[in-house]
């Protein structure tokens, strides 16, 4: 009987042989944390261990509000520095222009690798999937333990396998993939398993939209998600590897799955997510015509250079109806998109450009919505005050989508925009 990707992975890192629902102990390539690592510090020293246990395996990405928009958010840096100082931290992002959303930089630095176990204080931290790596987002207290003894145990996940064949429409990308898959589903339709994305379609994507599909793994419940560490990913990290201990590890033929599911390509039509769940999915026609107060093109989930490109081309020779506001996902992101011209037409069509970071994702700053505002947004999360306010209403959609609804100042179909 063969081994699924899950099986593989943690029992490389454990050593031994594991199957679903076995009780490993292991050590983590490399642990994330972003803004939340001043309180995670603080609870690690509570514990009594006077260091970390390999300064060189933590990650530390300033990113949630940045620059700090709060006297709050100032002292949260300022702890966070000083802990990273005084532990000989060696990746310490702080706000600069070598920094961004903190999973971006994880993937574009050469931190997520195939193969390798990767843990964040985010949950979003499954997007490192796209490039094979086992990666899941754990909570404070638990990273400050990992930090303390290097350790941290898993129940080996049962793994769901989705198919995907075909090719996309027109105005269809893999944002409406996900939030079809997601909706289909539910919330909870993939609780503590590993997401297996497999098929030629997926072969076919880039890597900007694998880290989409895997960013949302955990808008499911997913443990973890993956897809086939293939030539396109060796030739991703090839030079900017930070680990040496990585594997190509894929899936047997013969492993053992709890379900299976399979979407074609062609089947599918632009989407969104509608208030205030994710997995309440609606085709775009189900809301077309319905006023907007904002547009955001940004986050962890369609901010790369392929997003921006995508939303760019629909937005040339527009104008924007309703404040648009575009968070390129790293400041490399931003500096490809200036040179490329993108940054221009954005900037024509009447949009705001701001740092590269979470921006009002999180509602901490840069777009938080007003009582009773509509948001069409990249992100990846719509419950109640997610953007600041709990009495406003956001939509989840592709960089597409957002850009087409913006020109309009209503819920548009991308396929219509001339």
């Amino acid at each position: 009987m063969g081994k699924t990707f899950a099986e593989k992975a943690l029992g490389k890192a454990a050593g031994y042989e594991v199957r679903a629902n076995d009780v490993v102990t292991l050590e983590p390539h490399f642990c994330m944390s972003h803004d939340n690592a001043a309180p995670i510090a603080k609870t690690f020293k509570k514990i009594g261990v006077k260091n970390v246990w390999k300064p060189e395996r933590l990650v530390f990405i300033m990113d949630h509000a940045i620059p700090a928009p709060s006297d709050e958010h100032a002292v949260n840096h300022k702890e966070a520095r000083e802990f990273a100082k005084e532990q000989g931290m060696t990746h310490f992002y702080d706000v600069s222009s070598q920094g961004g959303v903190c999973h971006q930089i994880m993937c574009q630095e050469g931190f997520a690798l195939p193969g390798i176990i990767m843990i964040g204080s985010d949950s979003h931290t499954c997007m490192y999937g796209a490039l094979g790596a086992f990666s899941t987002g754990i909570g404070r207290s638990e990273m400050a333990a990992a930090w303390a003894t290097g350790k941290i145990w898993f129940k080996v996940p049962e793994s769901l396998k989705i198919t995907v064949t075909g090719q996309f429409k027109k105005g269809v990308s893999a944002k409406d993939l996900i939030l079809k898959i997601i909706g289909d589903i539910k919330a909870d339709g993939a609780d503590y398993m590993s997401v297996e994305f497999h098929g030629p379609a997926i072969e076919a994507m880039s890597l900007a939209e694998r880290m989409t599909l895997c960013n949302m793994g955990i808008e499911m419940g997913a443990k973890n998600a993956v897809c086939p560490p293939d030539a396109k990913v060796l030739e991703f990290i090839k030079d900017k590897a930070k680990s040496d201990e990585w594997e190509a590890l894929w899936a047997d033929d013969d492993a053992v799955y709890a379900q299976e599911l399979s979407y074609d390509l062609g089947d599918l039509v632009p989407c969104v997510a509608k208030p205030h769940a994710v997995d309440n999915y609606a085709p775009i026609d189900e809301v077309k015509g319905q006023p907007i107060h904002q547009a955001f093109l940004g986050s962890c989930t369609n901010a790369r250079i392929e997003d921006l490109r995508e939303a760019a081309a629909v937005l040339k020779g527009h104008k924007v109806a309703v404040r648009t506001i575009v968070i390129p996902a790293s400041w490399s992101v931003y500096r490809q998109a200036m040179k490329e011209g993108l940054l221009d037409t954005f900037l024509d069509a009447g949009c705001v450009l701001c740092n590269p970071g979470c921006g009002p994702c999180m509602g901490n700053h840069e777009g938080i919505l007003a009582p009773g505002e509509v948001c069409i947004s990249t992100a990846n999360r719509n419950f109640k005050g997610r953007m600041g306010n709990k009495d406003s209403f956001i939509y989840l959609a592709s960089p597409v989508t957002v850009a087409a609804s913006a020109i309009a100042g209503v819920f548009a179909d991308p396929r219509e925009v001339r």
